[in-house]
């Protein structure tokens, strides 16, 4: 309650029509005539005092009975209770806030010495309710409306309104504010309510007071000649002054709360947002450096950057200076400008600039080593605390094994040495960043005139040159990479020829010994064992042969959600029950083209790894989802193609791996299980078949988080192409069919499945080219076996002779593709010269791609892809020639 100087009129006291004060006389004269109804009892005779007795405590039980009745219903009220709110009534009465209690009807019960000082009465008969009290301008008639409307209701409300005159009791001022508030009281008979009216008229003038204050302040910083802002973390302006705004063209309606981000005036001045720092420190940067205005001309500026950061080292929003440092801004014109110009060569140069000391603490820098190292010079900390040593130097940015190297070549440099050889280092944090530092003197004596060591020399000894080589030392390992890959390739591409045929031999020759044994005899299931052995390392030659991307492929237009589901099944049967799969497709998923079997191979080749990297469990997410690279934000596309592609990413709970073990991941016979559990072709397979398809993979792995393999199929768009030439069955090649067989996937044929003809034997002369005298004998004796006549050549030179013999008109040419002196394409263009319709059949280990591209387009031939059994190369020749 505000206090007034001067004589007042004294208050009355608080009147309540509530109170019931006891009568004491009452209570004496009830107790004298007690007294006097026993005296008189005892000079009665006992027969006749009896019925009176009686008759007296009867009619005191019954007073009895109707106090307690009386008290039960709250019609009496006992002295202690009265007493015990004895203290609260007179806290109330003498309370400053007026206070005032109104019954349901607007009957008042209460008041104390403070309402009726504003309401000027002084008993019920002239107390006047707030209603009457305030009354005047619509808004104190509309805030009053709004307070009675809220006590008749039972709800408590607040206003605060300006009287203009105040009311009688409020001397002779000539308004005054009052805060009025009204709030239900819970009573057992009938309801009432609480109205509270202060006169706040002081403290709204302190309001006012510091309001005005408030405003000179703004007023003063926003015309001061200097320019002033501040940024939060995120980087958005949230604050700025009518100078600055001026100097860059904006409306201050468009600044603060968020409507103007710091790129918008300060290109590349990221530095200004600050990551992270030490509890409770205080960093003040200086930078020079050009905003941008909003017409996109610059404004040369100097800004002195201040940010505190919190107990949690996290920053808080900064306090920034800006001294325009543009043309006629400064009196000492031709030094202005050359400040300006060397502060656009530093700040717009690629390469990290900064001058150290010997120790590495940081003197000045430029915006490009902020950006790779993320330091910048420091202010001392006020009152002379703290030093040199306690900031961060340009040596805590770099891992731990390159800091000596750095350490050392800091203190040649400050010693005045100058051929210093550049140093590789890498740096902290995410990324896996690394640069080139090259240092060298920076020429500052270390002592001022007088002696005495100057301050600036120390600090800046030495000078550092940074370039970022991410980029670079990226696309050197990828490049090596991708050259051992190529190399493993070929090697395992050769071996695996070689292997095929040996295989071809093994597997030719087990086929010609169960054809002369019966299932009964004791040999057969030994064939079989071999055989069997034999198709097993066949199916090893086959993984090495896709690790060399030198398989032979069936690209076809596929969906891969469907792809996808149609796994599903197979998945979680290899998954097992302590492994969760989780399938989340993509809306509308482009097609690609890809073969579906190679593709299946693909993803359980990726489960089965990531079941193996989880022991003890976890869960498996396979994602797919349409990508752009234009489109996809700038810290996304690390790894990922150019253009439109289907990405399926397969993510793992598992072990994660360790990044010496990353590089060698996609080698073949590379593994890290036990012996016995694993072949090394797994990963090396996968590789292969993504890069043959035209794809890209990606690895990220943390250890002990797990590891995610991104795969992306390039987009595939519909074209009219022409319909292909029927074919032997329902329009598959015989290559094909032969292949599906050899993959164990039976081929289509139309509506049904076209069940192998019984009969195998024919009649022609095949030609039989094949280096490999094994392979040669074993296919010769299966075909004639069949009836077929068989002309052997060892080579194409050899094959040419006998064609050219012309003694037997030869219908096929069974021809193998690696072959020395001549190989099987250059047979073919050979052999087209003259026999234009001679039919021929390529046998090889690598892929039909691998050689197609020798031959011309459209260029007829069939292709079994080695090792085959003799009832896949009887049927595939019997089929060629009935064509």
């Amino acid at each position: 309650m505000a206090e007034f100087s001067g004589p007042t009129k004294a208050a009355p006291n608080a009147i309540d029509r509530s109170e019931r004060p006891g009568r004491v006389g009452l209570l004496l004269v009830l107790a004298g005539l007690l007294v006097g109804a026993a005296v008189g009892l005892s000079f009665v005779a006992n027969e006749q005092a009896q019925p009176l007795i009686l008759g007296l405590l009867a009619l005191l039980a019954m007073a009895g009975v109707f106090c307690l009745f009386a008290l039960a219903i709250g019609a009496l009220q006992l002295a202690g209770q009265t007493g015990r709110d004895d203290i609260t009534k007179a806290i109330v009465d003498a309370s400053p806030e007026g206070t005032i209690v109104v019954e349901e009807g607007g009957r008042l019960i209460y008041a104390n010495e403070a309402y009726l000082r504003i309401a000027g009465g002084e008993t019920f008969a002239n107390l006047r309710p707030v209603e009457r009290v305030f009354v005047g301008s619509p808004e104190v008639s509309e805030a009053v409306y709004r307070l009675a409307q809220a006590a008749r209701e039972g709800l408590g409300h607040g206003e605060e309104i300006r009287m203009a005159p105040p009311p009688d009791g409020a001397g002779d001022r000539a308004f005054a504010w009052y805060r009025i508030a009204v709030r239900p009281i819970d009573r057992p008979r009938r309801s009432a309510a609480l109205w509270s009216v202060s006169d706040i008229t002081h403290e709204r003038e302190r309001q006012e007071n510091v309001f005005q204050e408030l405003q000179h302040a703004i007023d003063y910083l926003d015309h001061a000649p200097a320019g002033f802002l501040s940024i939060d973390p995120a980087g958005s302006v949230v604050y700025m002054n009518a100078t600055l705004a001026a100097w860059l063209g904006y409306d201050l309606a468009t600044v603060g709360s968020g409507g103007l981000r710091l790129p918008e005036i300060a290109p590349g001045a990221d530095v200004l947002t600050a990551t992270g720092g030490l509890p409770g420190e205080v960093r003040t940067d200086r930078f020079d450096l050009d905003l941008r205005r909003r017409n996109g001309h610059p404004l040369p500026a100097r800004l002195y950057h201040r940010v505190a950061f919190g107990q949690d080292g996290r920053p808080g929003p900064s306090r920034t200076i800006v001294l325009n440092r543009s043309a006629g801004a400064e009196t000492d014109e031709p030094q202005r400008a050359a400040e300006v110009r060397l502060a656009r060569f530093l700040n717009n140069s690629p390469i990290a600039i900064a001058t150290v000391d010997h120790g590495g603490h940081i003197a000045r820098a430029n915006a490009s080593f902020a950006r790779l190292f993320g330091g910048t010079p420091r202010q001392a900390m006020p009152d002379g605390q703290g030093s040199l040593e306690a900031e961060p130097t340009v040596c805590d940015a770099l891992v731990e094994r390159d800091r000596a190297a750095l350490e050392t070549a800091l203190a040649k440099a400050a010693e005045g040495l100058a051929a210093i050889e550049p140093i590789e280092v890498m740096l902290t944090g995410p990324g896996n960043r690394s640069a080139r530092v090259w240092l060298s003197p920076a020429g500052v004596e270390g002592a001022a005139e007088g002696g005495r060591p100057d301050e600036s020399g120390d600090r800046e000894r030495v000078i550092l040159y940074a370039l970022d080589t991410t980029a670079q030392r990226q696309l050197e390992q990828q490049v090596a990479q991708a050259q051992k890959m190529d190399t493993v390739g070929q090697l395992a591409g050769g071996i695996a020829h070689d292997f095929n045929n040996v295989l071809q031999a093994i597997i030719g020759y087990s086929d010609l010994l169960l054809a002369s044994h019966r299932p009964t005899d004791p040999a057969f299931q030994d064939i079989m064992q071999i055989k069997q052995n034999a198709n097993r390392a066949a199916s090893l030659v086959r993984q090495l042969l896709a690790f060399s991307r030198r398989q032979t492929l069936r690209p076809e237009v596929m969906s891969v959600g469907e792809a996808l589901s149609d796994l599903t099944l197979l998945l979680k049967r290899l998954l097992g029950e302590r492994v969760d799969l989780d399938l989340k497709h993509g809306r509308e998923i482009w097609p690609i083209k890809a073969d579906v079997n190679q593709f299946e191979q693909v993803i359980v080749n990726l489960a089965v790894n990531a079941r193996d990297a989880m022991p003890e469990g976890g869960r498996l997410l396979i994602r797919t989802a349409n990508v752009v690279h234009d489109a996809t934000p700038a810290e996304a596309r690390l790894g990922m193609p150019a253009g439109d592609h289907v990405l399926i990413e397969v993510s793992d709970t598992g072990q994660g791996i360790p990044p010496d073990v990353m590089e060698k991941i996609f080698e073949p016979f590379f593994t890290t299980k036990e012996i016995g559990k694993g072949t090394g072709l797994g990963l090396s397979t996968v590789f292969g078949i993504v890069k043959q398809s035209g794809g890209t993979i990606d690895v990220r792995s943390t250890v002990g988080e797990g590891t995610t393999f991104r795969i992306y199929f390039p987009r595939h768009e519909p074209v009219a192409e022409p319909e292909p030439a029927p074919d032997l069955v329902a329009g598959n090649t015989t290559a094909e069919v032969a292949a599906k067989r050899l993959k164990g996937t039976p081929e289509l044929a139309g509506p049904s499945p076209r069940k192998p003809a019984p009969d195998h034997t024919g009649q022609g002369v095949i030609l039989l080219v094949e280096d490999e005298d094994p392979v040669r004998a074993v296919n010769s004796r299966a075909l004639s076996a069949r009836g077929y006549t068989v002309l052997e050549a060892a080579s194409g030179l050899d094959a040419l002779k006998i064609i050219e013999d012309k003694t037997q008109v030869i219908d096929l040419v069974v021809s193998d593709v690696v072959m020395p002196e001549m190989d099987g394409p250059t047979l073919l263009r050979e052999l087209r010269k003259h026999h234009p319709d001679l039919k021929v059949i390529f046998v090889s280990g690598y892929a039909e791609d691998a050689f197609r591209k020798n031959l011309p387009d459209g260029e007829d031939f069939n292709f079994l892809p080695k090792p085959f059994s003799l009832k896949q190369l009887v049927e595939t020749v019997k089929e060629t020639i009935a064509r």
